[in-house]
């Protein structure tokens, strides 16, 4: 059976080099593909905003990462920074 989801584009992967370019303090965090979506990666940036997108594999956020000299985990591993569920609350209560 297809997945339900779309595959990573070169769109993905600019979105993500353009939030770590445009933000302090980025880090990516790997999340696994799924039955349904492809790997993805997160972007948290110092303030705790972040952006999530398909990347195809870890070895092409690993590959961005290192480029940009930002680190990369694995959210399986290190789970996600407080700075980012922080700025989701903060973020539900000014709407």
């Amino acid at each position: 059976m297809a997945k339900l989801d779309r595959q990573a584009t070169d769109a993905d992967i600019e979105a993500l080099i353009a939030f770590a370019r445009s933000r302090e303090g980025v880090e990516f965090y790997v999340e696994p593909e799924t039955f349904a979506t492809d790997t993805t990666a997160v972007a948290v940036a110092t303030t705790g905003e972040w952006t999530r997108r398909r990347v195809g594999s870890p070895k092409v956020i690993h590959k961005v990462a290192r480029d940009l000299r930002l680190p990369v985990y694995d959210v399986q591993i290190t789970g996600y920074p407080a700075r980012m569920r922080a700025w989701n609350q903060n973020k539900k209560k000014l709407t």
